[in-house]
């Protein structure tokens, strides 16, 4: 019985040992391929197919990456207010279109908004490029743009919108597109069931899907629901995870998890009826941007979860997801990236690609 007794005792003392081991080892699996780097500050990627990427830089150079060599700027792209903030923003690519949002500069010095934009690839030209969204009013910020761009499964735009900054109170009216989320079809019209499309005359703005929000810089689309799935940051603290509904406030400025940046109460608290509650929250903050689910197969252990880059611990967040909900949380190549976390992605091949921000930035592919 003694003899039990110590051996139980041994096997307690041993067994965390033998689970950091087996953490270790299933972190190990996964490695990081560099794909493409002598990136400047990229911001957003986006696969035409398996042999050719699209990537945004900061400064408003739309690059384009094919038989492993990195093409010079591409021509045709509009002027963007790069100070900040802001630059050239997300990506997205659907039926021969390239959509791609940016900070664009107004016509009164200083003040700007996020637009999106679209155009076709020609050679090494972007053409027919058309402005298909604004963000209004412009307002004189150099913050809080959002902006990601996602495509549901029956066609729409969702595009994540940021408040500006100083002009948060904005995020709860919705005669304006601060602190927004935006449902539009790809020409920029308006579907007809979104939920203030019926508003007739009235001050909520039809193109608006969701409201409450500070700074929308992550978006994936639920690979069996169909629902869109946000991010956002958070002030000091409070960065959220999303499902965002038609017609939800998630309650920006008057319920955060955060706090002011200085310290101090923002709004009620953290809960008030009316207003949805995350699904899932960090404090600290740790800069999300980027969101991806994980659906081919490939990473059989993360198969249905969710990633999302970290700006500020320079890592991959894994998310468990299970029936809708987040079950736990995984943070991946905590010392081997050494670069801010700006986007996320699965590519063609079901491997995910992870975009660093940085002036000698790269494009890194998860090898199982």
């Amino acid at each position: 019985m003694q003899l039990v007794s110590t051996l139980f005792r041994q096997l307690v003392l041993v067994l965390p040992f033998i689970a950091l081991w087996v953490s270790a080892c299933a972190r190990a699996e996964s490695h990081l391929e560099v794909v493409v780097e002598g990136l400047n500050q990229p911001w957003g990627v986006a696969f035409l197919d398996k042999d050719r990427i699209l990537i945004s830089e900061k400064s408003g150079n739309l690059r384009l990456w094919q038989g492993g060599t990195l093409s010079p700027p591409l021509s045709g792209m509009p002027d963007v207010d790069a100070r900040g903030q802001g630059g050239l923003l997300d990506l997205a690519y659907r039926d021969g279109w390239v959509y791609f949002s940016y900070a664009e500069p107004g016509p009164s010095v200083g003040r700007n908004s996020t637009a999106v934009a679209r155009g076709r690839l020609e050679g090494n030209s972007l053409v027919d490029v058309a402005v298909i969204f604004r963000q209004l009013p412009r307002y004189p910020s150099r913050g809080h743009f959002g902006s990601r761009l996602a495509f549901s499964p029956q066609g729409h735009l969702f595009i994540t919108l940021g408040d500006r900054q100083t002009a948060r109170d904005d995020a709860q009216t919705l005669d304006n597109h601060h602190g927004k989320v935006i449902r539009i079809w790809p020409d920029g019209s308006i579907p007809e069931d979104n939920p203030y499309a019926a508003s007739q005359g009235g001050k909520a703005l039809p193109e608006i899907w969701s409201y409450g929000h500070r700074n929308v810089q992550g978006a994936a689309i639920h690979p069996d629901t169909g629902e869109l799935w946000t991010h956002e940051h958070g002030p000091r603290g409070g960065d959220e995870v999303n499902i965002t509904r038609a017609g939800v406030n998630y309650g920006w400025p008057v319920i955060t998890y955060g706090e002011e940046y200085r310290g101090g109460k923002i709004g009620v608290g953290t809960h008030k009826a009316g207003m949805a509650q995350p699904l899932h929250y960090w404090v600290p903050s740790i800069a999300p941007s980027g969101m991806a689910f994980s659906t081919s197969g490939r990473y059989p252990q993360w198969q249905g979860d969710v990633f999302v880059g970290s700006l500020k611990f320079q890592q991959l967040v894994r998310l468990d997801v299970e029936n809708g909900k987040i079950v736990g949380e995984e943070r991946l190549f905590e010392e081997s990236l050494g670069q801010r976390v700006r986007d996320v992605v699965q590519g063609p091949d079901g491997l995910l690609y992870i975009l660093t921000d940085d002036s000698r930035g790269r494009l890194l592919r998860v090898q199982p």
